[in-house]
């Protein structure tokens, strides 16, 4: 996985995040699309467990998940994260009284990184810290550690994705599908060590990850205007077809 967003820092956006998801390729997923049972919900939903990844709702409330890669915080039996992700969206607690509300027992879970916001304020929690972080504008980096930490991936996406995005202009939307689908390796002298073996440590470590068995499924941008208008693209990728993914466009305006 890997989230890079511009949060408040740019003329003509308030929010632009660029997100890889990444999945065992055998795992149950419906693409970006309102909800039947939850109509003010945009998002992809996990068949398996049916929560979710990211969303958005027409309300403005904004939702992100990323797993915490660490052998240790792994949890036999525990909920699904994803739920994280929808119980947010479908509830009306502001972003602090929902993180809130989870903190004590943030613990069941597996690790986990959750964002949440709406047009007020971008909250960060991971349970591998148990510390909410009211995000500030800038530029940011979020994989399978803490926000913003140094991995390879990071850095580079960030690096890439400020290339797309400048500013009093509208976001170069190719460009970003672009380096969402970059797979240069780094060097291995560089490859953080978060407890799994090394060959899957290099497997993992492009932005673009391209395996039979475990890759990214999707690829999503969501940009929301000042003035409330939403645009979220994402792109479905078939393994036989990595580069030819569907692209699919849900637009609205902040009600």
């Amino acid at each position: 996985m890997l989230n890079t967003f511009c949060y408040k820092n740019h003329t003509k956006y308030d929010f632009i995040l660029a997100s890889n998801r990444d999945e065992f390729r055998d795992r149950p997923t419906a693409v970006l699309e309102f909800w039947e049972d939850y109509p003010s919900v945009l998002a992809g939903k996990d068949l398996v467990n049916g929560g979710s990844w990211m969303g958005i709702t027409r309300t403005g409330r904004f939702a992100a998940l990323t797993n915490f890669r660490s052998p240790v915080m792994i949890k036999s039996d525990s909920p699904s994260r994803g739920q994280l992700v929808k119980n947010f969206l479908i509830s009306d607690m502001s972003p602090t009284d929902y993180l809130q509300s989870i903190e004590h027992h943030a613990d069941q879970f597996s690790g986990f990184n959750l964002m949440v916001g709406d047009m007020n304020q971008l909250l960060y929690l991971s349970n591998c810290k148990k510390d909410i972080h009211k995000i500030s504008p800038g530029i940011y980096g979020l994989s399978n550690n803490f926000l913003n930490v140094s991995w390879p991936k990071v850095d580079r996406g960030k690096h890439l994705f400020s290339k797309c995005i400048p500013d009093n202009t509208e976001p170069d939307i190719k460009q970003i599908f672009a380096l969402l689908s970059d797979q240069l390796y780094p060097d291995e002298n560089l490859l953080p060590e978060t407890g799994i073996s090394r060959e899957w440590e290099k497997m993992l470590s492009p932005i673009f990850i391209d395996n039979p068995f475990y890759g990214t499924r999707s690829q999503s941008i969501l940009m929301i205007s000042t003035t409330g208008h939403v645009s979220f693209y994402e792109r479905t990728i078939h393994r036989d077809n990595v580069r030819k993914g569907e692209i699919r466009k849900r637009s609205f305006q902040i009600s």
